[in-house]
C-alpha cells in the first residue's frame, strides 16, 4: 500500500516500481483520456499510457441512494473497501488464468469515516461489449459466452452484475469486467441459486437490447445455455 497527502493507494505487485498517484486524476492525462459514455453510470475513463492502455473507473452509487450520497461509502477498514475488495477478486481471476482484465491499483480517499474510491485496470484492447452487437452475433459466439460463464461458475465466481455489457468480445475470446460486489464461493458448495441469479439477470439486460420479435435472442440463448452446459 501507497499513502500519500492526496490518498491511500493499493497497488498491484509489478506495478509498485511504475505506479504514481496522478493517474488516479483523469484531468493530469489530458488528451489521453477519453470518458466512457456506453454502458454503466458514467464515471470511467480511457486512458492511453507508456504502459499500455487502462481504464480508471470511479465509484458512483445507483438507484435511490445517489440521491442522497452518490460517491460517498462509510470507511470500515481498507480491505473492506469497494475498489479493494474488487482489486482482490479481480487479482486472483487474472492469476488463476480466467479471462479477466490485469488489475492495476485502487485508490481510496477519506474524509472522516467517509470515503471516495476509483479503480484503475488493464484495458482490453480490440473487444466490444455483447450488448452492443447481440442481434448481430453468431449461434458459434453465443456458445463461447456460455461457455466462458461456465469457467467462471465453476471457479466459484458470484458475479454481482453480470450483464451484457460487462461481457467483451474479441475476435477470439470472451471476457468478464466489472466484479464491484462479487464473491468467489466455494464452487463445491452445490448451491445453484446464485448461479441461476447471474444468468437470470444477463438475460434481464439481453430483453432491453433485442430486436422486436425477439427470435435473435431466443436462438441466442439456447445456444448460450448449450455453451454453458457443455461448460
Amino acid at each position: 500500500m501507497i499513502t500519500d497527502e492526496s490518498g491511500l493507494f493499493y497497488v498491484c505487485d509489478g506495478w509498485a516500481s511504475l505506479f504514481r498517484p496522478c493517474w488516479f486524476l483523469a484531468s493530469s492525462w489530458g488528451d489521453a483520456a477519453k470518458s466512457v459514455t456506453s454502458g454503466g453510470r458514467g464515471g470511467a475513463w480511457f486512458l492511453e499510457s507508456i504502459h499500455g492502455p487502462m481504464v480508471l473507473r470511479y465509484y458512483s452509487r445507483g438507484g435511490m441512494v445517489a440521491h442522497l450520497s452518490q460517491q460517498t461509502y462509510i470507511y470500515t477498514g481498507m480491505e473492506k473497501t469497494r475498489p479493494v475488495a474488487e482489486l482482490t477478486v479481480t487479482r486472483e481471476l487474472f492469476q488463476a488464468g480466467l479471462p479477466v482484465p490485469e488489475p492495476i491499483a485502487a485508490a481510496i480517499w477519506r474524509k472522516g469515516p467517509f470515503y471516495k474510491a476509483a479503480l484503475l485496470i488493464r484495458r482490453l484492447s480490440e473487444t466490444v461489449a455483447m450488448g452492443a452487437i447481440i442481434n448481430t452475433m453468431s449461434l458459434t459466439r453465443w456458445r463461447d459466452i456460455g461457455s466462458t460463464i461456465r469457467r467462471f461458475h465453476d471457479y466459484g465466481v458470484d458475479h454481482a452484475d453480470l450483464n451484457c455489457f460487462n461481457i467483451l468480445l474479441s475476435d477470439t475470446a470472451v471476457f468478464l469486467i466489472d466484479f464491484d460486489r462479487g464473491k468467489i464461493r466455494n464452487p463445491s458448495d452445490g448451491s445453484q441459486q446464485w448461479r441461476e441469479r447471474n444468468l437470470a439477470r444477463l438475460k434481464r439486460s439481453l430483453i432491453k437490447l433485442s430486436d422486436s420479435d425477439g427470435n435473435t435472442l431466443s436462438q441466442g440463448w439456447e445456444a448460450l445455455m448449450e455453451g454453458y452446459g457443455a461448460g
